[in-house]
């Protein structure tokens, strides 16, 4: 399935369940009607700091765009076919390490930023965690107003629901895990 057919059927899907109408959610996300209009028509893949405006907008995990199909009893999540969102820079790219399709608390993803790399993201809702380790490279992790320094092997766990960023001042790629644990399961408001 093409990402951006499915990032729009549940963008559509999650703002009308919300009752929103498009016009409602371009003003509570900062992201333009039109553009909206783009991603649930499925003629645009939105970047990550779109698609984590939306979410914060409508109050649900990141990984809800990414919902397809029906789960099975065992998922193989092939590497050649994974769905990898970008920033709108290229510098930062996650990779779902979990079936889509699969109703979750914990979201789990393989990250990459590369040198000189910033990836900010908005406060996630309330209760929240991030656990990130460093599997290669050196990264700073800003949580609120406290930055953590962090190099291969270090790990962090955080409570996300505060403006938080990644920054990679190393002159390599730094390459992460990360687990979210939210507090409601993904698509079940």
């Amino acid at each position: 399935m093409d990402l951006a057919d499915v990032v729009g059927r549940n963008l559509r899907r999650l703002r009308t369940q919300r009752g929103h109408s498009l016009s409602r959610l371009a003003a509570a996300s900062g992201v333009s009607r039109a553009m909206l209009g783009q991603i649930e028509l499925g003629r645009s893949v939105p970047s990550i700091g779109v698609l984590w405006k939306v979410a914060r907008a409508l109050d649900v995990p990141f990984a809800a765009f990414t919902v397809d199909a029906q789960a099975e009893a065992a998922s193989v999540i092939r590497a050649a076919n994974a769905k990898v969102l970008m920033s709108h820079d290229g510098a930062f790219a996650s990779r779902a390490l979990f079936p889509p399709h699969v109703h979750r608390r914990v979201e789990f993803y393989h990250l990459r930023l590369a040198a000189g790399g910033i990836e900010a993201a908005p406060a996630h809702p309330v209760g929240t965690i991030e656990n990130l380790v460093v599997e290669r490279g050196a990264i700073e992790v800003d949580v609120g107003e406290k930055r953590h320094r962090l190099a291969a092997g270090d790990a962090i766990l955080f409570e996300a629901d505060v403006p938080h960023s990644y920054r990679n001042g190393g002159s390599h790629e730094a390459v992460m895990y990360l687990v979210i644990v939210y507090s409601d399961l993904v698509n079940s408001k």
